[in-house]
């Protein structure tokens, strides 16, 4: 902690030297290992020692230096998120994680992206989680236009990561897409681009994202024909409004 909390001053006057930099980011390394280890998780949440990693999320450069702290410190809140414990999801909500992880998607760079994004789909997986988002009206705009931005902005420069980056974003709109009652408004915030055949090919060789991606076209139609899309059978232009997946 002392490690830690050392780099904040020296973070906010530009003085963290690659020497400081490289042993905060293996303290916060350590931080992983006990948040990972289903012994130490839960200890470590009530403890609330996560919370000495949000001045590192909140940062709004994306040079060397803050990135690699940025990164590392989602490390760890990822892999609590990954985990499906009600208590970890509900802590995260409490110490507002998510303006952090969406802070994180507009400023971070891609690894950055990826793994906030990966983060805000696995709260969106919970039913708490998903009820947090949609309990403000701001809130739900605040990730849909984040989402948006980040479709907007996909660079396929980065080969290795934009997979995995479109897997979380499309996760997130499809859990955002199964609120009905939001579900017309949400269809101008999703970004056309997400839903042509370039996008599918690079999702192809995931079998679930691909799935998802097809699931989302479906529940953002209008039409009652739906339905009949979702399956692995490719729709036609002929018979279908909208994009479609082939």
């Amino acid at each position: 902690i002392q490690i830690i909390t050392s780099a904040y001053r020296a973070l906010s006057s530009d003085g963290l030297t690659e020497k400081a930099l490289t042993q905060v980011c293996n303290a916060i390394a350590l931080f992983q290992s006990v948040a990972s280890h289903p012994d130490t998780r839960i200890p470590f949440i009530r403890a609330t020692m996560p919370v000495y990693l949000y001045p590192f999320l909140n940062t709004m450069s994306n040079e060397r230096s803050y990135e690699c702290l940025r990164i590392t410190s989602l490390g760890v809140i990822g892999s609590l998120a990954k985990v499906e414990d009600a208590e970890v999801i509900e802590y995260l909500l409490s110490t507002q994680i998510f303006p952090s992880c969406l802070r994180c998607m507009e400023v971070g760079k891609t690894l950055s992206r990826t793994v906030s994004t990966f983060i805000i789909y696995r709260i969106l997986l919970s039913e708490k989680g998903l009820k947090y988002c949609f309990v403000l009206a701001e809130r739900y705009l605040s990730v849909s236009q984040c989402l948006g931005k980040l479709v907007e902005n996909l660079s396929e420069d980065d080969a290795e990561n934009l997979p995995c980056l479109l897997r979380n974003i499309i996760g997130c709109y499809l859990r955002l897409s199964e609120n009905e009652r939001t579900r017309p408004q949400l269809s101008s915030y999703v970004p056309w681009k997400l839903l042509d055949g370039k996008y599918a090919n690079i999702v192809r060789s995931d079998p679930k994202a691909l799935a998802n991606l097809r699931q989302l076209v479906c529940n953002l139609r209008t039409s009652k024909s739906c339905t009949t899309h979702c399956t692995d059978e490719p729709p036609t232009s002929s018979n279908s409004p909208g994009p479609s997946i082939p």
